[in-house]
């Protein structure tokens, strides 16, 4: 790294690999904590000085870095899978000492950025973040590479971009596609359609992937027609178009609010599910235990990937793990068989 570059704008990270020293290390080091021999401290700080480091408004989380709370940034709070997600981030974050805030990017890019800003004010000490939707669209991770390379530890999960390093804990979207589609042709179906997301969105393409690959595996030509990627906005017409313009005897729906919608179309043509249409969808929530007949779906198990991320976080927080490797955790799907489908 030359030295006009880094009188530009250096980084806790940036100072750790030059010093040959973790992040923490340097987070600790510039605190003068009592954990840190004073040569490292003088060494440190001698560095950070030549440099002309400034802690920028997300750094100064680090002033008060032990305050036992941790963030969560979260889409949308109705979603019955972020609510399951959230009780299991609280179970493993309390049981260890740790307080949860939640917040809600509502989809919007800005907001998110907004909250993490308000949230890194010294007020938690990390984050649990599954991307908005208006940030997968611009694709602008700037506010999450500003946490990382000051030091503080983000987990994201779901919705995660391969273009940040940081410990994810991730669906395992396309096997579990894959095994709705391999359930629907098993019972029966020949042409299967496919309600999915717009493409920015990672796990609706991963869901699209595990659907192609599940009807070639079963010698199943694969139709454009059939595949409609819902813009939210106009969900129930484009809904409507499919069963207008297409023929069909099966039907993946990547969440359960599409497949709902599905159901409502269905009845209104007098098809009978599932006798005449199978339909599965992603998340096993409140409206799919609930809807007539009863959905079945591809349960994500929210609670664990929950855990999971505290986990993550926590450990290293606490410096369980190497802050300077990241994992990425890979949670199994189940499919939930109800009135939805025909037995196999």
């Amino acid at each position: 790294m030359c030295l006009n570059d880094m009188k530009k704008k250096v980084t806790l990270k940036q100072i750790a690999k030059e010093l040959d020293v973790s992040v923490s290390t340097v987070s600790k080091a510039l605190k003068d904590s009592p954990e840190i021999g004073q040569e490292t401290i003088d060494k440190v700080k001698a560095f950070a000085k030549l440099y002309n480091y400034k802690p920028n408004n997300i750094a100064v989380s680090l002033q008060n870095r032990k305050t036992k709370n941790i963030a969560v940034i979260i889409p949308e709070i109705v979603h019955h899978f972020f609510t399951k997600v959230i009780s299991g981030i609280e179970k493993h974050a309390n049981e260890r000492g740790y307080n949860v805030i939640v917040c809600l990017s509502n989809e919007d890019f800005e907001k998110e950025v907004i909250n993490m800003e308000t949230l890194a004010n010294g007020s938690i000490d990390g984050f649990i973040i599954s991307l908005s939707k208006g940030t997968q669209r611009k694709k602008d991770y700037h506010h999450l590479r500003e946490v990382i390379n000051q030091g503080m530890p983000l987990v994201m999960f779901d919705r995660v971009t391969d273009e940040i390093y940081c410990d994810k804990v991730v669906v395992d979207d396309g096997r579990g596609a894959y095994n709705a589609v391999r359930h629907m042709v098993r019972s029966g179906c020949k042409r299967i359609a496919l309600v999915t997301t717009e493409e920015y969105l990672s796990v609706g393409n991963y869901r699209t992937l595990g659907y192609k690959n599940a009807l070639e595996d079963a010698g199943i030509p694969i139709d454009e027609k059939l595949i409609v990627r819902i813009d939210d906005i106009n969900c129930e017409k484009q809904i409507f178009e499919l069963f207008r313009t297409q023929l069909f005897d099966g039907l993946l729906c990547v969440n359960e609010y599409f497949a709902v919608a599905a159901l409502r179309e269905a009845r209104k043509r007098n098809i009978d599910v599932p006798r005449q249409l199978s339909i599965v969808a992603f998340s096993d929530g409140i409206l799919a235990q609930n809807s007539f007949p009863r959905l079945t779906t591809v349960n994500q198990h929210g609670f664990e990937i929950g855990e999971t991320s505290a986990k993550l976080l926590i450990d290293k927080l606490e410096e369980v793990e190497d802050d300077s490797h990241y994992r990425t955790e890979v949670i199994k799907t189940s499919l939930i068989e109800r009135e939805s489908t025909n037995p196999v």
